[in-house]
């Protein structure tokens, strides 16, 4: 999966505009960044990557970077 792709399904989770975020986005900075966004990003792993995410793993996350760690 190409790093356009993984980004547009991130984006599609945490529920922000297309092209909103780069790996380098700092998620702190990012306003739909909330529990709700969390949980989506967890579900998006799941179904998309086959990945178990903790809540204390998600809290760990600090950029988009972070995010792609998980989606290998």
């Amino acid at each position: 999966m190409e790093l356009k792709e993984k980004l547009a399904l991130i984006e599609e989770a945490i529920d922000v505009d297309e092209g909103t975020l780069t790996p380098e986005t700092i998620l702190a900075d990012v306003d739909e960044w909330d529990s709700i966004a969390a949980l989506s990003l967890i579900v998006m792993l799941d179904e998309h990557f086959n990945k178990t995410i903790s809540g204390a793993q998600i809290k760990a996350l600090e950029t988009v970077a972070d995010i792609f760690a998980y989606m290998e």
